[in-house]
């Protein structure tokens, strides 16, 4: 099953949309082209994709380019990213006008499953790899912000030391570690600055070994002094927000359209979307629902994870509404 394809709509023609597949297998690895000598940008690596026509859905595209281009049958995807980029016009050595500026509006679409192998059909070289350490280039432009959002795992903890305790909280920590937890947010707002400090450095020293990012709740100071990932920001310190801190990954909680306006706008490399359900940890608070989240997120260019009420086996239902994965403050911690 997959996210329902919508109808159809007019086609900007000043802008050229098209559908982009990352073909991922379940190691991670991601399947890239390099652009064959009878294309603009030979030699440029991509994901593959292509123009979208009048009369489809951009998810319709992706099939049909997919089965043109690597002889594959798409079988699940889901709906990921969408950005736009502006080319400027391209020139060979000798002046000669090779492409001609354009602005394209990419649709991402997260691609798991597939029948076929895939196969160069249009010449190109085709190579798996790594998002976190590509060997191949130089990437075509409009691709390569991408390869940062897949390095972000789909799930994403946030501790939770003052329901379980210290030494019950470390101990799901290391299950949880053993189990693929690859990204972990430390928010603790009952500790003292010092002992923030002290309990942040010992979850940092225990997620090491496994190569797992680890973000730190509002503190920017904190979060540079521990030489952790990144920082997740609150709404309010986002609306304030004026430049992208320098040096380390940078998300924000978002509950409304004006906040993730203001994420994107400042480039940041995600944001949470909340409370997609009733949450204890915001039992006052209205949730969306997932109707609400994926016209929220819609269009959107940033990598969003659902937050408020989830677990573990929702994340398949927040990836086909348009979510790159899922936060857990509870469900993550479970004994399994």
């Amino acid at each position: 099953m997959n996210a329902v394809d919508s109808a159809p709509g007019l086609v900007d023609s000043m802008i050229t949309e098209a559908a982009v597949g990352v073909i991922q297998r379940d190691n991670g690895l991601v399947l890239l082209g390099e652009r064959p000598v009878s294309k603009p940008w030979a030699g440029y690596w991509e994901f593959p994709g292509g123009k979208v026509e009048a009369n489809e859905t951009p998810a319709q595209a992706l099939k049909r380019e997919l089965q043109e281009e690597l002889g594959i049958m798409v079988t699940l995807y889901y709906p990921w990213l969408t950005r736009s980029y502006n080319y400027e016009a391209k020139y060979d050595a000798f002046g000669a006008l090779e492409s001609p500026a354009k602005t394209v509006k990419l649709h991402f679409f997260i691609v798991v499953a597939w029948e076929g192998e895939p196969l160069g059909l249009e010449n190109q070289i085709l190579s798996w790899q790594n998002p976190a350490k590509i060997t191949v280039g130089p990437m075509l432009p409009a691709n390569a912000p991408i390869l940062t959002a897949l390095t972000l795992p789909p799930i994403y903890a946030i501790t939770n030391l003052s329901e379980l305790g210290e030494d019950l909280f470390f101990a799901r920590l290391k299950l949880a570690l053993n189990n693929g937890l690859m990204m972990i947010q430390v928010r603790e707002k009952q500790l003292s600055t010092k002992d923030l400090m002290l309990f942040a450095a010992h979850v940092i020293e225990i997620v090491e070994p496994y190569e797992a990012k680890v973000f730190i709740n509002t503190d920017l100071n904190l979060a540079q002094t521990l030489n952790a990932t990144g920082v997740h920001l609150n709404s309010q310190q986002l609306m304030q927000l004026q430049i992208k801190p320098e040096g380390l990954l940078c998300g924000a909680s978002c509950h409304n359209p004006q906040e993730l306006t203001q994420a994107a706008k400042l480039g940041l490399d995600y944001v949470m979307l909340s409370p997609v359900q009733a949450t204890l940890s915001h039992e006052s608070a209205e949730s969306l629902g997932w109707d609400v989240f994926t016209d929220l997120i819609t269009g959107y260019s940033l990598p969003v994870f659902a937050l408020g009420g989830l677990q573990v086996n929702d994340l398949h239902t927040a990836r086909l509404h348009g979510a790159h994965g899922i936060a857990m403050q509870r469900g993550v911690w479970a004994d399994k």
